[in-house]
């Protein structure tokens, strides 16, 4: 499994990445990692471009009171995700990579 994460300032801490490169060795995207994820990337995985926005408002009801409960939320948040939805969310990340390719690798979310 590989971990992505973005371009955030806090990321780049070398706290983090000490972190990142204990728990996902030469496994991880980000900011001085193995592989780098550009700066001003089009955000083109799922995670980003549609399931975050689908259960952050199951997740966040509440505020969550350690950090256990914050991942039971998670948990149950993406196993009420109907199969209907993650075959949407699949073929939208498709079509977003698909646009990405014919922009060059330049931002394509104003053709969405």
């Amino acid at each position: 499994m590989w971990l992505q994460h973005d371009g955030c300032p806090a990321h780049d801490d070398r706290r983090v990445r000490d972190a990142l490169n204990e728990l996902y060795p030469n496994k991880w995207i980000g900011r001085g990692g193995l592989v780098s994820w550009p700066p001003r990337s089009p955000d083109l995985t799922p995670l980003d471009s549609f399931l975050w926005g689908a259960s952050g408002n199951a997740i966040y009801q509440a505020i969550p009171t350690t950090p256990e409960n914050m991942k039971q939320r998670i948990i149950a948040a993406y196993a009420r995700i109907s199969s209907q939805t993650r075959r949407h969310a699949r073929d939208a990340a498709i079509r977003r990579l698909q646009l990405c390719i014919d922009a060059n690798g330049h931002h394509c979310e104003h053709l969405l």
